[in-house]
């Protein structure tokens, strides 16, 4: 079964150049790391080889590798160049910063990046917001898709390194999310992580617009919020609701050494197969929806 993870973070140097302007660290690409216990990321192409050989040695066919510092585009642009058939490139957008439109064009168009990832609690923008309605219909032009983050939010690295995260929850709903995307059908629209810990709005959001789909990444902690609930249940309500052809699998994997997490893996296929869900079912959550979704 050919495995493509559609969720991981590339902590490029810029990434880590981002964060140290908030923690006040120079050279952060290199004291950061060491301060995480991490290894440091080189070069963006060095980061991407590492991916690679990451993938490689766990027969996972293709990922997408998300820039995760808004302005940090060229870094998955470099990688997804460099290793075109086993990388594709998403990126962390502020809708609101400057020259968003023209750095949006730029990012889908000379940077050939499949996908842009909003999340409204961090940057404090409104789904229904007029600059993310300008995300989705420049997403439509260029045939590209969106992720928006929902839920509960939580920047673990922040979290490592004290940095303050003053999210705003409320923005961060799936509904508001159905809202767009029925007035976008061309455009794929990722929720992840089941919705994190607004379940039960995020299979209303599917539900309500057949080109949502349900990234199944991460630890996926939320469901302690939901006494009784297990993933295994969540998995099950998902497929009811979405089919299998809208469930994309995910890992969330971001930082080395840990590297990919073949745990979750192990897990969600151990679910799909007690479920009872057939080989094709399973091939296209753990794979085809991922080639349907943002090419071969």
């Amino acid at each position: 079964m050919l495995i493509a993870d559609a969720h991981c973070h590339f902590f490029s140097p810029g990434f880590f150049d981002a964060l140290g302007r908030d923690a006040q660290v120079g050279d952060a690409a290199v004291a950061l790391p060491e301060r995480l216990g991490w290894e440091a990321p080189g070069s963006d192409e060095a980061l991407a080889d590492r991916w690679v050989s990451e993938l490689e040695r766990h027969d996972v066919a293709r990922a997408m590798l998300i820039a995760s510092a808004p302005g940090d585009e060229s870094s998955v642009a470099v990688a997804a160049s460099r290793h075109p058939s086993r990388l594709t490139g998403a990126f962390m957008f502020n809708p609101v910063m400057p020259d968003a439109d023209a750095r949006l064009d730029r990012a889908f168009g000379e940077h050939q990046l499949r996908m842009a990832c909003l999340f409204p609690a961090m940057h404090k923008v409104r789904v229904d917001d007029p600059a993310t309605e300008r995300v989705f219909a420049l997403a439509a032009r260029h045939g590209r898709a969106v992720f928006v983050h929902c839920g509960a939010l939580s920047i673990g690295v922040r979290k490592k390194l004290g940095l303050p995260s003053q999210f705003d929850l409320r923005l961060g709903d799936p509904l508001a999310v159905a809202a767009i995307a029925v007035r976008h059908p061309s455009v794929p629209v990722v929720i992840p992580h089941f919705g994190a810990g607004l379940f039960r709005e995020a299979l209303m959001a599917a539900g309500a617009a057949p080109n949502i789909l349900l990234d199944t990444s991460s630890s996926n902690s939320w469901i302690k919020l939901y006494p009784g609930l297990t993933l295994r249940e969540a998995f099950a309500r998902a497929v009811d609701v979405a089919g299998p052809t809208r469930l994309l699998f995910g890992t969330d994997s971001s930082f080395f050494p840990r590297g990919w997490q073949r745990a979750i893996f192990d897990e969600q296929l151990a679910i799909a197969t007690d479920l009872g869900l057939d080989s094709a079912a399973q091939a296209a959550i753990f794979g085809g929806n991922f080639s349907r979704t943002f090419g071969p």
